[in-house]
């Protein structure tokens, strides 16, 4: 039987200060679209915190948590096998 190594670092996902990449990358677009819009630093760098410690939070309960939040209206509660293809119940 042959042995190979893994490597962690393969399986971790990859973040930027704690927080998902792609989700790090809109919360600093968000910080700095606000920024332009007020031209005030503070009420921008208290949204990048406020939401950083919100992504940084989901993102240490489960990395893909946000994706399957967004997609979890599109399928019912249960499957129901009576169920005709157009009705949405439950």
């Amino acid at each position: 039987m042959e042995t190979r190594p893994v490597y962690r670092t393969l399986n971790k996902p990859m973040t930027l200060l704690g927080v998902e990449r792609r989700l790090f990358f809109f919360i600093l677009v968000v910080s700095f679209l606000l920024f332009h819009l007020t031209e005030a630093l503070v009420p921008a760098v208290m949204l990048f915190g406020v939401l950083w410690a919100f992504a940084r939070a989901a993102t240490q309960t489960d990395p893909q948590i946000l994706r399957i939040l967004m997609n979890s209206n599109r399928f019912g509660t249960r499957y129901d096998p009576a169920l005709k293809e157009g009705d949405k119940r439950g």
